[in-house]
């Protein structure tokens, strides 16, 4: 069991470390010259320290160290961390190749599967619980831990983004963890949440130094890895949508990126700048005001994602419109709906133009 007071120390360990090991990382990564270079796809303008991740990551352990969980696969999580750290930080200094930063994502997760911690069954609406056997649990929870952890990877574009999106997420995640009462969750997401934050106050526009791929692979796979322990294992009646609606932004953020990149022609691993952070940018928003906009998405999918949880057949579809609806409005931002001309977002304009018109003429 744990107690309050022990997941408060623990935050307040992995918060407080993370926060002054930014100091001595950011010297480190200048004297490594790994450094974030600005050109022509990226968004800041001078050159910054991009090591910040490890700081992150000795936090969580810190914290982690603390509470001293127990669980049948903590081991082979903490060595898929510690690889998944170590390819971050290869591609922060080196720049390696795709595939090489492909490989330090599949290890840990064959490491995990082959430990037995796989999504072996998902529950649909209408349908019940259906059980996965051997070759397909195994690729489901293949593509889930590669497929988050890109996804978390690919959102870290702007100042705060990734960093406090994955709090957004790892809330909702702790919330309903704690009304399932899942240990190993609640304890990984505590310190995760504190490391986050501790990690924001230096991260956040305009940022002092970067998270780099070190923390953003971090963050997804840890994230990947307790949604599975947390969500996957739960049997409810929608254990296979609650994890893909918290992690909305940065899940369709992707999958729009790849459907983008088919449609023009383009390599599925070719970056660009069409990503949602980079729309919203060029839809005239402030670096500030878009992150605090993607907060918003992030907290609203988490929210209904909690509610989705609880409710019944008839709320759920009423939630599930709603929640299509944003995703739509995120479609139309990325260009991939009304050949650009965003239909919906323009109406939304002129309806909120005509009440202001009113307003000011009453």
């Amino acid at each position: 069991m744990y107690s309050i007071i022990d997941l408060v120390i623990a935050f307040t360990i992995s918060l407080i470390s993370t926060l002054l090991l930014v100091y001595p990382i950011k010297k480190l990564a200048l004297r490594w010259n790994i450094i974030d270079l600005p050109n022509y796809r990226k968004v800041h303008k001078t050159p910054t320290a991009r090591l910040g991740g490890l700081a992150i990551f000795f936090g969580t352990c810190l914290g982690i160290v603390y509470l001293s969980p127990s669980h049948e696969y903590f081991l082979e999580m903490s060595i898929g961390a510690v690889i998944i750290v170590l390819t971050g930080l290869l591609d922060d200094k080196f720049q390696i190749r795709p595939v090489l930063k492909l490989t330090g994502q599949l290890i840990p997760a064959t490491i995990l599967i082959l430990s037995g911690l796989i999504i072996d069954r998902i529950t649909l609406p209408f349908y019940g619980v259906v059980d996965l056997s051997g070759p397909i649990s195994v690729i489901i929870t293949l593509f889930w831990i590669v497929g988050i952890t890109n996804a978390i990877n690919l959102i870290d574009g702007l100042d705060g983004l990734a960093s406090g999106v994955s709090t957004i997420a790892l809330i909702s995640i702790l919330t309903m963890a704690i009304l399932d009462n899942q240990i190993l969750v609640i304890f990984l997401a505590v310190t995760l949440i504190g490391s986050n934050l501790g990690f924001l106050f230096h991260n956040f526009h305009p940022a002092k130094i970067y998270m780099g791929d070190t923390g953003s692979l971090f963050l997804g796979y840890m994230i990947a890895v307790i949604s599975i322990l947390g969500l996957f294992k739960n049997v409810t009646l929608f254990s296979f949508i609650i994890p893909i609606i918290i992690l909305a932004v940065p899940i369709f953020d992707t999958i729009f990126a790849i459907i983008r990149r088919v449609m023009n022609g383009k390599k599925i691993m070719m970056p660009d700048k069409k990503h949602f952070h980079h729309q919203l940018l060029a839809a005239g928003f402030s670096h500030r005001t878009t992150v605090i906009i993607i907060y918003g998405f992030s907290t609203f999918f988490g929210g209904m994602a909690i509610i989705f949880s609880n409710a019944s057949i008839g709320y759920s579809l009423i939630i599930a419109i709603v929640i299509w609806f944003m995703l739509h409005i995120i479609a139309e931002f990325v260009g991939l709906v009304g050949k650009g001309k965003r239909p919906v977002i323009r109406l939304m304009r002129k309806l909120f133009g005509e009440v202001r018109s009113k307003k000011q003429h009453s």
